[in-house]
C-alpha cells in the first residue's frame, strides 16, 4: 500500500504539470480509496494535505475541486505562445490619483533639511509624538449630526504603527491568547487569516446577512465556545463592500456589550463613507479601531493608526513593541504635515469621486449580471452566473491578462467556498478598468469551456 504522502506528491505533480485542470473534481473520498487501494481514513488524510498546501478545495454538497494555479509574477502574464504581456491587476486595491505626487511632495521638502532630517529618523515609540496624537485624533472623528451622536477619540489613546495591518495584529495580538477564538465574519479580509495563523489564533466564522454579522448567530457562536475578541468591518466590508446600518450596529453593540467581548474595528476604508459613525462609538470600553493612510494617502510611505481604551493603552503599546510595529518616525513627520496643510483632505475628495466613476463603469459593463457593490466603494463582489465556480473562472480571467480574487481567499470555512470573485477596481487606470470588465463580461457569458 502506498503512503499517503506518496500519493500526494503524485497528485500535486499532475495539478502542476497540467494533468489535473482548475475546476477538475476529484472522485469523492471513499472512490479514491478503492482505487488506490487505500483505507478510507488514508484517503481522507491525503484529501486533507492538499487542501493544507491550497491545491484544491473541498466544497460541501458538491465535492472537492483543483483551485486555479497561483497567478503568474506581478505585472506579467504568459499568452498562449510562451510570451509575457502586461498583466491587468484587479486583486491589488490601492487608489491613486491624478496629480497625486505633486500634492504629497511640498509637504516633505521641509523634512529633508539636515537639522529636521536629524530628529525625523530617532526612533518613534507607540504612542507617537504629540503632533501626531492630534492630528490622527481629528482626523478620525466623526462628526455627530441632529439624530445621532459623533464620535472623537482622545489624543491619548491613539497609537501608531507602520501600517494597518500591523495595527491588526497588535490589536488581535493584544486580545486573544495563542490557541483563542476570535469571531470574524464568514468571508473576511484574507490577511486576517494569514495574522492569525501566525498568532495562533482561531478564527471562527459568525453568519450574517445583507446588512452583516447577526447579533443573534454571534450570541450563539458565543455560547458554543467562548469567544477572545472579533474583528469587524462595518463601514464597506471588504470583499462585499456591503455597510452596517446604525440601527444593526446598535443591536450588535448591545449583545457585544452584554457579552464583554473586545472588538477589532476595521475603518481603513471608511474614508468613502463620510459619516459612518463607528462601532466603538457605542462600545468605547471594548472597541480598538483600526485605521491609516495607505488607502488615503499612498502605500509607500504610511501609518497605521489605533485607537484603544484608555486603560489597554499600555498593554496594546507593549504589542506594538514587542511586534517590531512602531511606525517610523519620518513617515509620522510627513503624516502630521499632510494632515495639517489640507494635502489628506484634498486626496480623500479626489477619491471618492474617483471611486464612484469606477463604480460607473462596473454598473455598465457588468449590466444584467449578479454584482454587489456600493456607489462609493472601490471594490464589487461578483457572483458568478452557472456553471463558473470561482476558481475556474479566475483561471479563464487570468489566460485573458486580468486577474482577479476568487472567493475561496476570503472564506473562513474552508468547506463553503462561494462561487464569487472580488474585483478590485482601485489600481487599474480607468480605460484599462473599463477594457477588463468588458472582457470579463463577455468571458462569464460565454461559460467555461467545455460547460
Amino acid at each position: 500500500m502506498e503512503s499517503y504522502r506518496r500519493i500526494v506528491e503524485r497528485i500535486a505533480g499532475d495539478i502542476r504539470d497540467g494533468r489535473l485542470l482548475p475546476g477538475q473534481r476529484l472522485p469523492p473520498q471513499r472512490v479514491f480509496a478503492r482505487r488506490h487501494r487505500i483505507a478510507p481514513s488514508t484517503a481522507g488524510r491525503v484529501y486533507g494535505e492538499l487542501v493544507r498546501r491550497g491545491l484544491v478545495v473541498g466544497e460541501v454538497g458538491r465535492g472537492t475541486f483543483v483551485r486555479a494555479a497561483p497567478g503568474a509574477p506581478a505585472g506579467r502574464a504568459l499568452v498562449e505562445g510562451g510570451g509575457p504581456r502586461d498583466v491587468v491587476n484587479l486583486e491589488l486595491n490601492y487608489p491613486s490619483v491624478p496629480g497625486q505626487s505633486e500634492l504629497l511632495a511640498p509637504a516633505l521638502a521641509p523634512l529633508l533639511r539636515p537639522d529636521v532630517l536629524t530628529e525625523a529618523l530617532r526612533p518613534a515609540p507607540a504612542v507617537g509624538t504629540p503632533a501626531a496624537r492630534e492630528a490622527a485624533a481629528a482626523l478620525l472623528a466623526v462628526p455627530g449630526g441632529a439624530a445621532r451622536a459623533g464620535w472623537r477619540p482622545e489624543a491619548g489613546q491613539v497609537l501608531f504603527t507602520g501600517n494597518a495591518r500591523q495595527a491588526i495584529a497588535a490589536a488581535l495580538g493584544s486580545l486573544v491568547p495563542a490557541g483563542g477564538r476570535a469571531g470574524v465574519d464568514e468571508l473576511t479580509y484574507p490577511l486576517v487569516k494569514e495574522i492569525a495563523g501566525r498568532l495562533g489564533v482561531r478564527l471562527v466564522p459568525v453568519g450574517g446577512d445583507e446588512e452583516g454579522m447577526r447579533p443573534d448567530a454571534l450570541a450563539a457562536t458565543h455560547r458554543s465556545g467562548a469567544l477572545s475578541a472579533l474583528y469587524l468591518q462595518p463601514a464597506l466590508h471588504n470583499p462585499t463592500s456591503r455597510a452596517t446600518g446604525e440601527r444593526r450596529l446598535a443591536e450588535l453593540a448591545a449583545v457585544i456589550g452584554d457579552l464583554g467581548l473586545p472588538v477589532v474595528e476595521d475603518r481603513i476604508w471608511s474614508f468613502l463613507r463620510p459619516g459612518a459613525v463607528p462601532l466603538a462609538a457605542h462600545l468605547p470600553g471594548l472597541a480598538h479601531v483600526v485605521d491609516g493612510l495607505s488607502k488615503r494617502v499612498a502605500p509607500g510611505l504610511t501609518v497605521g493608526f489605533l485607537v484603544v481604551p484608555p486603560e489597554r493603552v499600555e498593554t496594546v503599546a507593549a504589542a506594538v513593541r514587542s511586534g517590531g510595529w512602531s511606525a517610523g518616525r519620518f513617515a509620522l513627520e510627513a503624516a502630521v504635515r499632510w494632515l495639517g496643510d489640507g494635502t489628506v483632505e484634498r486626496l480623500v475628495a479626489a477619491k471618492r469621486e474617483d471611486a464612484r466613476r469606477r463604480q460607473e463603469l462596473v454598473r455598465e459593463h457588468l449590466a444584467g449580471l449578479r454584482v454587489r457593490s456600493d456607489p462609493g466603494a472601490y471594490v464589487a463582489w461578483w457572483e458568478l452566473p452557472a456553471p463558473w465556480r470561482a476558481d475556474t473562472f479566475t483561471a479563464a480571467a487570468a489566460a485573458h491578462g486580468i486577474a482577479v480574487t476568487p472567493g475561496t481567499a476570503f472564506t473562513v470555512d474552508p468547506h463553503r467556498t462561494p462561487d464569487a470573485v472580488r474585483l478590485g477596481l482601485a489600481s487599474a487606470p480607468p480605460r484599462t478598468l473599463e477594457r477588463a470588465l468588458r472582457t470579463l463580461a463577455d468571458v462569464a457569458r460565454a461559460g467555461p469551456p467545455g460547460g
